[in-house]
């Protein structure tokens, strides 16, 4: 709990923050700290529909449908570093609903509305977010899938990859071409002529082409579709606005991922601080030693620095401000503040750190996708650099 306290009376939180991170904590200490973890993929599978069966029945998944059309994003960032801390799939679980569900709390009718999100919420159902295409990832605007209208059903055809959840979701949110793509003159792709809609899993010309098997164990697939006719009123938003609100459900959930590496990393000085203090060497322990302190002292610094930003990105969300920088820069900064974290974590743990099911192991593989996921470091720079010369241009700097 002292972990939670020591950074809880920030005055970016609220009391109802503080309250929820104390409960959360209590919970997961109870349900989470002693979960076996597995790896082969059936049981990835099953304890990852086990875990937000468990969320949807406590409570914590109702966090991610949003509270009169507005999500709580500290409250979210609040809810994945508790559960990272603890269990990386339970975080996992956990962002998946709010994200896979996150276009249709923005931009689906109220039937889509009354139909899919109290079941994200209870945990009775399980969410997918589809976007990313075999060449299409970090370059949104170049996706080929595509949706053809027909009479009231739109046609879907094309692949997605990278599917978090593929595989095990009940419903995926899936973003098409709706509109030939146009391009520029520099021969790039426009981002206009996309649309999202919600595919239930099951329906016919949808298949799981792949399952994928990544380093940190997830549900990941490669989701075909072929001639798969789904309703017109299956469409989230305004036709051709997708990428928009691709864009907007990202913005609002890669604060959290921020959060979630906050936690790995904190496990990992946690961790570190533990081992040293036990260790014993050269007539002492770990601890005693000057580079051991200076490792630990390097991983408290940034930790908090990253923390900063990142529950500065959530307050501004919450107040209704555009954050776009602030929030790269938080999912920036955590995730790669908590790689080195771990990195350092391992090393201090010796030969036990690398070995396959210790905790600095296990820390290992969860952080090194999010560095990747939801944008990966590289484009944060792009959009932090953007938003920068933006500024300068609107401001005038070039003519000061």
């Amino acid at each position: 709990m002292a972990r939670i306290r020591k950074f809880l009376d920030w005055p970016f939180f609220e009391p109802a923050h503080r309250e929820l991170a104390e409960r959360l904590d209590v919970w997961a200490k109870a349900h989470l700290a002693h979960r076996t973890h597995a790896d082969d993929r059936a049981s990835v599978d099953a304890s990852c529909r086990d875990l937000v069966r468990m969320l949807g029945s406590a409570g914590w998944t109702r966090y991610s449908v949003p509270d009169a059309a507005r999500f709580d994003v500290r409250a979210l960032a609040l809810i994945r570093e508790t559960l990272a801390w603890y269990d990386g799939l339970a975080d996992f679980a956990f962002a998946m609903q709010g994200l896979g569900s996150g276009a249709i709390s923005l931009a689906g009718s109220a039937e889509l509305q009354a139909r899919y999100l109290p079941q994200v919420a209870s945990g009775r159902s399980i969410a997918a977010f589809a976007l990313s295409e075999p060449d299409a990832g970090s370059d949104v605007a170049a996706i080929q899938c595509s949706a053809r209208l027909d009479g009231d059903s739109y046609v879907l055809d094309g692949e997605k990859t990278w599917i978090s959840n593929g595989g095990i979701a009940d419903f995926y949110c899936v973003f098409a071409r709706t509109h030939p793509a146009e391009y520029r003159p520099d021969g790039s792709v426009g981002a206009r002529g996309i649309s999202a809609f919600v595919v239930d899993a099951g329906i016919a010309g949808f298949d799981i082409k792949d399952r994928i098997d990544v380093i940190a164990p997830h549900p990941l697939a490669t989701l075909s579709f072929s001639a798969c006719r789904i309703p017109a009123t299956h469409r989230l938003g305004v036709e051709g606005d997708g990428f928009k609100l691709a864009m907007r459900t990202l913005d609002i959930f890669r604060t959290s991922v921020a959060g979630a590496a906050l936690g790995f990393g904190q496990r990992a000085q946690d961790e570190a601080v533990r081992h040293s203090l036990r260790r014993s060497m050269f007539g002492k322990t770990l601890a005693d030693l000057q580079l051991t302190q200076a490792a630990l002292a390097e991983m408290a610094t940034e930790l908090d620095a990253a923390r900063l930003l990142t529950y500065r990105a959530a307050w501004l969300r919450d107040r209704g401000e555009r954050a776009t920088q602030q929030v790269a820069m938080a999912k920036m900064a955590a995730t790669e503040t908590a790689q080195r974290a771990i990195d350092r974590s391992v090393q201090l743990f010796g030969g036990r750190g690398v070995v396959h099911g210790e905790i600095p192991e296990r820390l290992y593989r969860d952080i090194r996708a999010l560095r990747i996921y939801e944008g990966a470091t590289e484009v944060q720079k792009l959009i932090i650099a953007r938003e920068l010369l933006d500024a300068g241009r609107a401001g005038g700097i070039i003519n000061e």
